[in-house]
């Protein structure tokens, strides 16, 4: 007659494995699929919101979270057409972090490549404020991945489907097939551009 004998070895041991919310971000985790070649910026990007600064990973920038970046602001607006003479008086100082960032922990900058959004004002070469704390609604302009591959447009949600426009005519807009998998990366909450 054979005798069972419990192994010591596999299961669930008490005490063991990483204690829940022991991590960097004090939370519970949740596993999720990123392509792999954005894996190292992924990490660079969580690292740097405990490092703060602003770091450029590949296109990708994050946001200062601890800065202020404070300018006048003046009561006189300024005319498009015919000059007329300056108001002198100041009127307030905005933070422009606040201002075009308004929430640091959760946001990061994309520089603009192509020009699918060009009728909605977005650029080549613009820097856009993503802020993935913003609810996805129908009718935001998005970063979404789609099987894999960043891309930048209007997240539209009609007739049972959802829809990524783009802001130019000789685009077409992409279907979100039901077999497809879609990931929103954040809401475009700023555009910066650089004049000079």
């Amino acid at each position: 007659m054979t005798k069972s004998v419990k192994s010591a070895h596999g299961g669930k041991r008490q005490g063991a494995g990483r204690k829940a919310g022991s991590g960097p971000f004090g939370e519970p985790t949740k596993v999720m699929r990123v392509p792999v070649s954005k894996v190292s910026m992924m990490k660079a990007w969580l690292h740097q919101l405990y490092e703060p600064s602003v770091t450029s990973v590949g296109e990708w920038q994050l946001v200062n979270p601890v800065s202020k970046v404070m300018l006048p602001v003046f009561s006189h607006k300024v005319i498009a057409g015919f000059p007329s003479p300056a108001d002198d008086n100041q009127e307030d100082t905005i933070d422009l972090n606040e201002t075009f960032a308004p929430s640091t922990q959760t946001s990061f900058i994309v520089r603009v490549q192509g020009d699918s959004m060009i009728e909605a004002g977005i650029l080549p070469g613009d820097q856009l404020v993503i802020d993935r704390s913003i609810e996805p609604v129908s009718g935001k302009i998005v970063v979404a991945s789609i099987d894999g591959d960043l891309t930048l447009k209007r997240l539209i949600k009609k007739e049972g489907k959802m829809w990524l426009y783009p802001e130019n005519k000789h685009y077409q807009p992409i279907v979100v097939a039901e077999e497809s998998e879609l990931v929103i990366w954040g809401v475009v909450v700023s555009v910066l551009r650089k004049l000079i």
